[in-house]
């Protein structure tokens, strides 16, 4: 992995108030009495010298000090800027206290708030009135050597829909996650904007906005500025991993499909949300002691998380013995219309080969105009699985969830909208409504659930355990392009990890997140060694890829500085 361009062998070229307003080489109160000396610090710091133990602490105790996790996130986000490495360190150390902060649910708040917390640039904007000055943006970007782009337009952020601007927490988070979780170097990782304007009002009326305050782009003037920043990416970064993330679902799968062979690249919500999804469905149901292909599925919602979901369940199930049509025949997507059928002629192309056949659904009382509804679609399939992805909240009602629980002993319910507010339904619900018996993850972090003399812990679905990975797989091996294959060694991968086979079929269906660097590797190995099979690297061999994966891990350690000679 590379470093900071400006650290050659340890030794650095900037000394004084430049050297501490660097995030990435500022120690604070960790500079030795030499260091002090020799980057003439004497006297810009307090004289005690500190370990990163020390200002840990110090940390940790200003963190609870915050009155609202919004001022925990602007605290964090604020350490974050002033010196990386203890930023980083401190959140290795508080991971599960933490990881609701710097990203889900908390992100969310702190994107409708973006304009308001903005205090110091940390990324890029590109905006459709600079969209010729795209080249210049990024070389005016000082660091080159950088290895992820987390990039989104700020459209469908989270269930909160269009934040503009205020989009750009969305990649902040989702980088400290690749550096926190999957080792990447902070140096090495850049999040961009697209700021195509806005549709949200509030934000064109809002002073303090920071975004182009315009209506969106659309159309051929929006996917030739897309092609224009892609184009340029190419060329300023040839061998970096490309990160789709939160573009509304019109134009995420249209996305992924047009550049996927021509750099690499993914959207995590169409691969990573369906990868860490199916890991967790695999556990679910491998501790419940079925199959997964004797299950059948709904799926609540046909956005881009949805449809990612749904077509790697299918592939699950070709995997595991079943024909493609008979896959299909078992699984039911319904989107704001009702059940995507055969008969429906207002479905998007990407939607339409997960349409269930007007055949299998023969004889279901018929609707006028063939519209089955969500709960007609739960009478008549008669699901053991159920999944939301709708950003609606609460949308499995109590009548919906009992009716499925006569349908299976053990019903395996993952309601995966966030933030928490649009979670399809409470966990504690779902354990009170199905007598106990359900097996659930969500989307955002809640608490354990005491019923009748048992604690249900409650496992949170999150692409955390996904992408990081992936990141970490890619730069271990150099891998040129992102498979759906290495997708779905992630999602097998994150599976063999789960407390619940590991342990027993009452642990949490997820490994801790304060595991995260150690689950993170052992999904990596098993991505990057996929990523070889596949012929996608110059090696040639798997035997050394545990070695390459933990080598490729940053450690959020100080280092020693000697001073650049000066000439």
């Amino acid at each position: 992995m590379t470093t900071d361009k400006r650290i050659t062998n340890r030794s650095i070229d900037i000394a004084s108030t430049d050297l501490l307003e660097s995030p990435l080489l500022n120690k604070g109160t960790a500079f030795t009495h030499q260091e002090r000396l020799d980057f003439k610090l004497l006297g810009l710091l307090p004289p005690d010298v500190e370990t990163i133990e020390q200002q840990s602490e110090r940390c940790y105790e200003a963190f609870q000090a915050e009155a609202s996790n919004l001022d925990k996130h602007i605290f964090l986000r604020n350490l974050q800027d002033e010196n990386e490495t203890l930023f980083y360190h401190f959140v290795l150390h508080h991971t599960s206290e933490v990881l609701p902060i710097i990203y889900t649910p908390v992100v969310g708040e702190a994107c409708q708030q973006f304009s308001r917390i903005y205090r110091r640039p940390r990324g890029v904007f590109i905006s459709y009135p600079e969209r010729k000055q795209i080249d210049t943006i990024l070389k005016n970007y000082s660091r080159r050597q950088v290895e992820v782009i987390v990039v989104t337009d700020g459209e469908r952020i989270l269930g909160l829909g269009d934040q503009g601007a205020g989009g750009m927490g969305i990649p902040i988070g989702k980088l400290s996650l690749y550096t926190a979780m999957g080792g990447i170097h902070p140096a090495e990782t850049l999040p961009i904007t697209l700021d195509v304007g806005t549709n949200n009002t509030k934000l064109h009326d809002d002073p303090l906005y920071v975004g182009w305050r315009h209506e969106r782009i659309t159309g051929q003037a929006y996917d030739d500025f897309l092609n224009t920043f892609v184009v340029a990416v190419k060329r300023h970064f040839p061998n970096v991993l490309l990160q789709w993330e939160d573009f509304a679902s019109h134009h995420a799968a249209p996305i992924l499909t047009r550049y996927r062979d021509q750099l690499c690249t993914f959207n995590d919500d169409i691969q990573g949300t369906a990868a860490v999804a199916t890991g967790t469905l695999l556990a679910a149901i491998e501790a419940s002691g079925t199959k997964l292909t004797e299950h059948r599925i709904v799926m609540l919602g046909a956005g881009s998380a949805g449809v990612g979901i749904s077509n790697q369940l299918v592939d699950a199930m070709v995997k595991e013995g079943l024909s493609e049509g008979a896959a299909r025949d078992r699984f039911f997507l319904v989107d704001i219309n009702g059940l995507i059928h055969e008969g429906r002629t207002d479905v998007e192309p990407y939607v339409r080969p997960l349409s269930q056949s007007l055949a299998a659904i023969s004889e279901w009382p018929r609707r006028p105009g063939d519209h089955y509804t969500f709960e007609d679609t739960i009478l008549n399939a008669k699901p053991t699985i159920l999944v939301g992805a709708t950003g609606q909240g609460g949308v499995f009602t109590e009548r919906i969830i009992r009716e499925m629980s006569t349908f299976t002993k053990r019903p395996i319910i993952f309601p995966l909208s966030n933030p928490t507010s649009r979670c399809e339904a409470q966990p504690a619900d779902l354990i009170e409504w199905t007598n106990g018996q359900a097996l659930i993850a969500t989307g955002s972090p809640f608490p354990p659930v005491e019923y009748g003399k048992r604690t249900f812990p409650i496992a949170q679905c999150n692409n955390s355990y996904i992408f990081p990975a992936i990141g970490l797989a890619i730069r271990a091996v150099n891998a040129k392009r992102v498979t759906d294959e290495m997708f779905m060694a992630a999602a097998i991968a994150l599976k063999e990890t789960s407390p619940a086979l590991l342990q027993d079929s009452t642990a949490p269906l997820l490994p801790s997140v304060d595991n995260a660097r150690q689950t993170a590797q052992h999904i990596a190995v098993a991505v990057a060694s996929t990523a070889i099979e596949q012929g996608l690297t110059s090696l040639t061999s798997t035997t050394d890829v545990a070695t390459r994966v933990s080598n490729a891990v940053w450690h959020p350690e100080y280092k020693s500085y000697t001073r650049k000679p000066q000439f």
